[in-house]
């Protein structure tokens, strides 16, 4: 496998991006109307600092994944949180470090402001991405509720 580049999201990136969120979604057997991808994508480059923000990774000359994290006030911490919204890679290159990359920039990112808190959830059955996450993270425990 070709070198791995993460870098930040670029106006330019937004095909490639649209493309690997709709598999990311497609794998989480989610779709949302374009709109919300127009506010999401609009929403990754406006400035603020709980606004979200996005990597993306290159690898053979083509976007082979994908990351959006955001900031959030906690009150645990004098410092702010950072939840590590979505990660994905193209099914043809999992396990060849994409996604291992891409939560090192993210947790590189939230270092630089001093925040030391970057966590995420999965879905139970994702068993490909827990190998990865059970290797680079600590599983605390905690179950997730939610009101929708």
């Amino acid at each position: 496998m070709s070198e791995i580049v993460v870098r930040p999201l670029a106006q330019s990136d937004h095909a490639e991006w649209h493309r690997l969120w709709t598999d990311y979604l497609t794998f989480y057997e989610t779709k949302l109307p374009e709109e919300v991808y127009a506010i999401t994508w609009k929403r990754l480059f406006t400035e603020g600092e709980f606004e979200p923000k996005g990597f993306i990774a290159r690898s053979g000359g083509k976007a082979v994944g994908l990351t959006h994290y955001l900031y959030h006030r906690s009150g645990w911490s004098e410092k702010n949180n950072c939840y590590l919204q979505d990660l994905f890679a193209d099914p043809d290159v999992r396990g060849k470090g994409i996604g291992a990359a891409l939560i090192e920039a993210v947790k590189q990112e939230a270092a630089k402001i001093g925040v030391k808190n970057v966590y995420w959830m999965t879905h139970e059955t994702n068993a490909t991405a827990r190998k990865l996450y059970d290797h680079v993270a600590r599983r605390t425990g905690f179950i997730e509720y939610d009101l929708l």
